[in-house]
């Protein structure tokens, strides 16, 4: 490695230290489990709103939205940004304090399968099993997928090899998650937040510097055809129509956030519920900026390649966009050397970000979904700890087998989670909070439809093409909420003291 190299890594390697040192301070703080997977419900407004987006942001933001736009011009990232955007806002506006009052209410829940369960007070605890089990089937390779864009990113850089970096990224993000649990994984992220902005900014101001000014930039790409238009896209030097059953396939992204569990898990972490409309338009702002100025830099990177200050970037490649334009600026002196360390640390950021809330996700619902309430395990809350920091273990080392391939599409894998926890969790989560009819035959048909329609419409009827071709999370959202409805209606009402409870929490 030559001297820029060397100093973009020492900064990368500081930034680390730091994320571990974060989880050192606290690991003492956590005195139960309740406090390592949902820090005692102490989160106050800007870390609940920061956490809640960074970790669910992962390296998408700063890869592969401009890497989209670089390719194909702006609908195609502005509509899943734009669906994005209106579900975020809308997670906010709607489930955010409905969920934080609900959950303590009903039996003071502290994980997304042990609410379902005390809302419908389900004794027979499927609900919990059949929750924790497709967490678990999505959460692992999508922390796979976070584990794999760290060892793609650190090989690129430094030119040793995938799978050492990508073991040693999993190890770092492992051990601050599992010494400081739920309270370590949201300081972290409200610290990785901040880094991706300052990566967002500092690659636009240098790339407008670069090209010569946001005219240019914009002028140049309007050059191409469908590159700037809402309804079409770039491909092969034409405009190819981006019609309204696209728009809407896309536009779908939205609705996974009503079934997200580790961002539902910020909610239900507020200090409280009053603060959440604070959380709400700082996490609205940030999330509408950060995808605009993601989009921004696609855009530019197309003047960037036509001016020749950077190579032209095909396919896949594209997704190394900003990690060029970082390489681009560390060659402009000391000042470049540390801003390009930081924006290789805002990747780094968004990347871990996601991947620390999605192991204690999916090691809540193992240790004390499936362990306690299905397999009826008794420990103590020393030992529970402790089995929840092993369940972090495993689940980490399972995910870097998953993440063994260095050809893995980690975009694919985001795409097929996201849409998975959308359609499992979203319309139970949504007739849970606002649907008084609502009972547990309801939510367990809406769960398994959900998951199955997931696999049915990604496998067997999407790839007929055509009108067919539309993101699963749609079909399959539609398919679980309208039999949620129909099961419950069909099946006996709930009974008066769940009626109460839902009453109470509503006023």
């Amino acid at each position: 490695m030559d001297s820029r190299t060397w100093g973009i890594f020492a900064i990368i390697v500081i930034y680390l230290a730091g994320m571990v040192a974060v989880g050192i301070y606290f690991m003492k703080k956590n005195k139960s489990t309740g406090d390592y997977y949902l820090g005692g419900r102490k989160l106050g407004p800007v870390v609940t709103a920061m956490s809640a987006e960074a970790s669910d942001m992962s390296s998408w933001l700063l890869m592969g939205l401009p890497g989209v736009a670089y390719l194909t011009g702006v609908a195609d990232a502005a509509w899943t940004a734009i669906g994005l955007a209106v579900g975020t806002y809308l997670n906010w506006l709607i489930v955010a304090k409905r969920l934080r009052r609900y959950s303590v209410a009903a039996g003071n829940s502290i994980t997304i399968p042990e609410f379902f369960a005390n809302r419908y007070r389900d004794k027979s605890n499927i609900l919990v099993a059949v929750s924790a089990i497709f967490i678990v089937i999505f959460f692992i390779p999508y922390t796979a997928s976070g584990f794999a864009a760290c060892g793609k990113l650190f090989s690129t850089l430094f030119g040793v090899s995938y799978f050492q970096a990508m073991v040693v990224s999993a190890v770092i993000i492992v051990a601050y998650t599992a010494l400081g649990g739920f309270s370590a994984a949201s300081t972290t992220d409200l610290i990785q937040s901040i880094v991706m902005t300052v990566a967002l900014i500092c690659v636009v101001l240098f790339g407008i510097s670069t090209v010569g000014g946001v005219g240019l930039v914009m002028g140049q790409a309007g050059e191409l055809p469908g590159f700037l238009s809402l309804t079409s896209i770039y491909s092969d030097g034409a405009a190819v129509e981006y019609g309204a059953v696209k728009i809407a396939s896309t536009f779908a992204w939205g609705l996974g956030y009503f079934g997200m569990p580790h961002i539902l898990l910020r909610f239900m972490a507020i200090r409280d519920e009053s603060e959440i409309t604070l959380s709400r338009r700082i996490a609205s702002i940030w999330v509408v900026i950060s995808m605009g100025v993601a989009i921004f830099i696609g855009i530019m990177g197309y003047s960037l390649s036509k001016g020749g200050m950077i190579e032209t970037l095909e396919g896949a490649d594209s997704e190394k966009l900003i990690i060029v334009v970082a390489t681009l600026m560390s060659k402009t002196g000391v000042l470049g050397i540390l801003i390009a360390g930081l924006i290789m640390s805002g990747i780094l950021a968004c990347t871990m970000s996601t991947a620390d809330s999605q192991l204690l996700a999916a090691s809540s619902s193992i240790s004390e979904n499936l362990l306690k309430d299905v397999f009826h395990l008794k420990v103590s809350g020393k030992a529970s700890l402790m089995a929840a920091r092993v369940t972090v273990l495993v689940i980490a080392f399972l995910g870097v087998i998953l993440a063994v391939d260095p050809d893995s599409s980690v975009f694919g894998i985001v795409s097929f989670a996201w849409a998975g926890f959308g359609a499992v969790f979203g319309p139970v989560m949504l007739l849970a909070l606002f649907w008084k009819r609502s009972n547990r035959y309801g939510a367990v048909v809406s769960m398994l439809s959900g998951g199955i329609m997931i696999f049915v419409w990604k496998y067997m009827v999407r790839p007929m093409g055509g009108a067919w071709d539309i993101y699963e999370l749609l079909p399959a959202f539609l398919v679980a909420i309208a039999l949620n409805v129909a099961v419950s209606l069909a099946t006996p009402a709930p009974e008066a003291e769940i009626v109460k409870e839902f009453e109470q929490v509503s006023r």
